[in-house]
């Protein structure tokens, strides 16, 4: 079961930098890409920055549909998670290809992926270049997380996202430590 996130508080189950699955829809066409290129950048109102190279399929689909949906994998998710980022999304199902089921979003028409524990909802605000890449600016219009595991902050002591050092190498957090 899925609980409301407020969105004052949205940006924290991604504050940590983990790599996410980015799923768009246009008309008939869904996909998912794997990003770790994302940062919050405003908390009023909560906007989040992802970076997708010029040449993906996503990059067209949330150009043309204006909005996308952040999923954050946990840790049993990585060979699905590597697999997203490597096949392109032109030339294969990945909700197929990698089984990974899409279901309804509350306010997007993009979907959101079941196995995921936390998904942001995001309108696209604006398109900024950035060399080979573009950097979608989206605000955040709805937040949830898997019961149990959000509340001030995400408790990755119940759930291990994945972070990616670069290449085929990624990393997990171990602990929190509050000061």
């Amino acid at each position: 079961m899925k609980v409301e996130v407020s969105l004052r508080r949205a940006n924290r189950l991604i504050n940590h930098g983990p790599v996410v699955l980015v799923t768009s829809k246009y008309k008939d066409k869904a996909n998912i890409i794997t990003l770790a290129w994302i940062t919050p950048v405003s908390h009023n109102p909560p906007l989040v920055a992802i970076c997708i190279h010029k040449g993906h399929f996503s990059h067209e689909l949330i150009e043309k549909s204006k909005e996308f949906v952040i999923n954050v994998p946990g840790e049993e998710l990585l060979d699905k998670v590597q697999g997203c980022g490597i096949v392109s999304g032109m030339e294969v199902d990945k909700f197929k290809k990698f089984k990974l089921t899409a279901i309804k979003a509350k306010e997007v028409n993009s979907p959101l992926i079941a196995e995921c524990f936390a998904h942001l909802e995001c309108k696209l605000v604006k398109i900024y270049p950035g060399g080979d890449h573009s950097i979608f600016l989206g605000e955040i219009i709805y937040a949830q997380a898997d019961e149990g595991i959000f509340t001030e902050v995400l408790d990755i002591e119940k759930v291990k996202t994945i972070h990616h050092l670069g290449a085929n190498f990624y990393t997990k957090p171990e602990r929190m430590i509050k000061i």
